[in-house]
């Protein structure tokens, strides 16, 4: 890939180095997922003796600490789901904004639905709107929106709906849940799989090229996988099969510096596989 001296610009300007001759190899394709989520085990019973855990702060979104996996669907949230799948683009946005099937509809302040082109060959999935973004009902805005906004940049890319420019560079963002949990705790099983139908159809609508996946709530959503951001990125997964790449949240990137250079490493991977360059990488 050549960088026009914008893109070299920017890339300096987040502190990362552009290498001029890199060596790319192969990365292995991960087998699609099972759509089938597993069971989740029943914890056992704490004894009355036993010193209850700290809860987990809220500022803990975006590392890289496994979660478990969703519970199994009931017959009724199948119904829904169904229902869902066969909305289209403005009644689905419709049906998010009257949500009331968990108990985040009565704290937020807006459905933070997404943002970009419905016709977008790139989808970026978050986790959870934060204060920000639940008081201006986009995702991904602040400090860590900005943060994303020039890596989109750097690669050419724009979450803009409007405007001139070819569908392979735009981007459409979406998060894992589309309301605020209160002050921003991380998302509980239930309330992600009540939201998960309105991200399934946007996929279904939208027809991305590549999906990134941005922390490790939207792996969980999608992969199905418990494992560590860190052990998942570098390869290329599949989500009913679209091509998906691994990467850190930019929450979690503002607070480790370091890996801003790995998060580089893998939008350039995803840039490959969107462009039909096949699943390469540098190797760090």
């Amino acid at each position: 890939m050549t960088w026009t001296e914008r893109q070299r610009e920017m890339l300096q300007a987040m502190g990362l180095r552009v290498w001029t001759a890199p060596v790319v190899e192969a990365v292995p394709v991960v087998a699609e997922p099972s759509p089938a989520p597993p069971p989740t085990a029943a914890s056992p019973k704490p004894s009355p003796s036993a010193t209850r855990p700290a809860p987990a702060p809220a500022t803990n979104r975006g590392a890289e600490a496994p979660t478990e996996p969703p519970p199994a669907r009931s017959a009724d949230l199948e119904g829904r789901a169904s229902r869902i799948a066969t909305l289209d683009w403005s009644a689905l946005r419709e049906e998010a904004v009257q949500c009331r099937a968990c108990g985040l509809c009565e704290s937020r302040k807006q459905v933070v639905f997404g943002t970009g082109h419905p016709n977008a060959r790139w989808m970026i999935v978050g986790e959870a709107p934060g204060e920000q973004e639940d008081l201006q009902g986009e995702p991904f805005v602040g400090a860590s929106g900005q943060l994303l906004d020039n890596m989109l940049r750097a690669l050419g890319l724009t979450r803009a709906a409007d405007g001139d420019g070819p569908d392979s560079q735009r981007v459409y963002i979406a998060n894992t849940l589309k309301c605020r949990p209160p002050r921003n705790r991380n998302p509980e099983p239930a309330e992600m799989l009540q939201c998960e139908p309105f991200l399934m159809r946007q996929i279904e609508l939208i027809r991305p090229r590549l999906i990134l996946a941005m922390g490790r709530f939207a792996v969980q959503a999608l992969l199905r996988s418990s494992e560590p951001v860190g052990k998942l990125r570098g390869k290329v997964h599949r989500y009913q099969g679209v091509p998906l790449v691994v990467t850190y949240h930019p929450a979690y990137l503002l607070r480790n510096l370091p890996d801003k250079a790995r998060a580089w490493d893998d939008l350039c991977l995803a840039a490959s596989v969107a462009e039909g360059d096949g699943p390469h990488v540098a190797p760090r």
